[in-house]
């Protein structure tokens, strides 16, 4: 039985971003690639790794077509997209309900709720805003 979990941006710019085998970032990704892990997230993870890319450029850690090949890169990763208006609608009440201060993360909560699956992040702030409601997210780093 293959498992099946959502990651957000953060864990895929890591995984870009660091060349540290070691880094438990690389540790994790690997190990849900040798388990044959499904990886799935909204279309948003494609927004924020571009956004993430173009910020790294102008503030000069990365060139333009340093930028340009890892965004080839997180194209080519093999995670399961999803966008609906369901997920948003579902998005618009998580972020209500956990208080967050903004939609977007919400997005990856609702695509993790609405699967029943673990949802991982490398984001302690949001971590920690959710976990004590939300047992099946979990922080890398």
């Amino acid at each position: 039985m293959t498992t099946t979990i959502c990651a957000d941006a953060s864990i895929v710019a890591n995984v870009l971003s660091n060349s540290h085998p070691e880094s438990s970032f690389q540790q994790l990704w690997t190990q849900w690639r040798t388990d044959e892990t499904l990886i799935v997230a909204p279309t948003l993870l494609l927004y924020e790794i571009c956004n993430s890319l173009h910020r790294a450029v102008v503030a000069g850690r990365l060139t333009v077509p340093e930028s340009e090949r890892l965004l080839e890169v997180a194209l080519s990763l093999d995670v399961q997209l999803y966008r609906d208006a369901e997920l948003h609608q579902q998005a618009l009440k998580i972020a209500q309900r956990e208080n967050l201060p903004a939609s977007y993360d919400a997005h990856y909560l609702a695509l993790a709720e609405r699967l029943g699956i673990e949802f991982w992040t490398g984001d302690r702030r949001l971590f920690n805003t959710v976990r004590s409601r939300l047992s099946w997210v979990h922080l890398v780093g």
